[in-house]
């Protein structure tokens, strides 16, 4: 009833934590049925261990936060040695994030994930805001976008999802281009670009001066962006952007996803996941729905 395949991935449930809001599953295996989710997204992982952005790097907004972590993380080679054995075991999907600064450094990291056993897909971030090169660069030109997503496909074969940035004119001809590289599947979105100013010092609130916003706050955008992008193309888009509830998903779902990711709320309700999880399955079966196709681009037009 809940099963949602996504390129060669069939998830259990279509309620995906979201990259950068779930570590790597092991910060929230005491807090967290991590059985009860569909899956998770890992934290973005570069070719070469990255320290970040300094601080401030976080900040709540009315309606959101905005973050600069600057894809902080120790590399691809330390993740495969150190952390895929720790939760490799875990009895959910879970999709590695990549992330680069050229597409080198895409492709090499891609390649080095594709020959572990038991990884089944990536998410490839082209849209992240908080770095100075590479991330929301390539996802913001068709032709860097069609080029990078070629050049992993050539070199991964397993699901790849390519995840896009709301920061564009239109986002359906990214889209698009993700598509023609060979992605199996397409998130939308990442964070929105924002900032915040301290009246009492006079400075930007974030040591980058802008960041990504994320919240509930840009829950109309994603849905907008949703719809756009299932109109679009013809594989799978997995929904994400203020998600706190069942019904949160049905509206994603109707817009056109065929999944969801939860990011912010993690932070405030480390358990939201599998809340909404169980709680969309009942939906379902009150609902007699029988499968997520049912919902999936469902909206009626007046």
């Amino acid at each position: 009833m809940m099963r949602v395949k996504i390129g060669g991935i069939e998830f259990k449930n279509p309620v995906i934590a979201a990259s950068g809001t779930f570590g790597y599953g092991l910060e929230y295996k005491e807090l967290v049925d991590i059985e009860g989710l569909g899956g998770f997204v890992t934290k973005s992982i570069t070719l070469k261990g990255r320290e970040g952005n300094g601080y401030p790097r976080g900040v709540e907004t009315e309606g959101g936060m905005l973050n600069a972590v600057g894809l902080q993380n120790e590399g691809v080679e330390h993740f495969i040695k150190e952390i895929w054995t720790k939760i490799k075991d875990c009895e959910t999907e879970i999709i590695v994030s990549i992330a680069g600064s050229s597409v080198e450094e895409y492709t090499e990291c891609a390649r080095q994930i594709g020959e572990v056993k038991g990884i089944k897909g990536i998410e490839v971030n082209i849209s992240c805001p908080n770095v100075k090169e590479g991330g929301m660069q390539f996802g913001r030109d068709v032709k860097m976008t069609e080029g990078v997503v070629k050049a992993i496909r050539e070199v991964y074969k397993k699901t790849m999802i390519v995840k896009l940035s709301p920061n564009v004119t239109d986002i359906t001809e990214i889209a698009r281009a993700a598509e023609g590289g060979g992605a199996d599947a397409l998130t939308a979105i990442n964070t929105v670009l924002g900032m915040a100013v301290d009246i009492r010092s006079q400075k930007p609130k974030l040591s980058t001066v802008t960041g990504g916003l994320s919240g509930p706050c840009i829950k109309p955008i994603a849905l907008r962006c949703v719809w756009e992008v299932y109109n679009a193309v013809k594989i799978p888009v997995i929904g994400v952007g203020g998600i706190k509830d069942w019904q949160d998903v049905v509206e994603f779902m109707l817009a056109g996803a065929s999944a969801v990711q939860v990011g912010m709320y993690n932070f405030a309700m480390p358990t939201v996941t599998t809340d909404i999880a169980s709680d969309l399955e009942m939906y379902f079966t009150q609902k007699r729905i029988e499968s997520v196709s049912e919902l999936i681009g469902a909206m009626k037009m007046f």
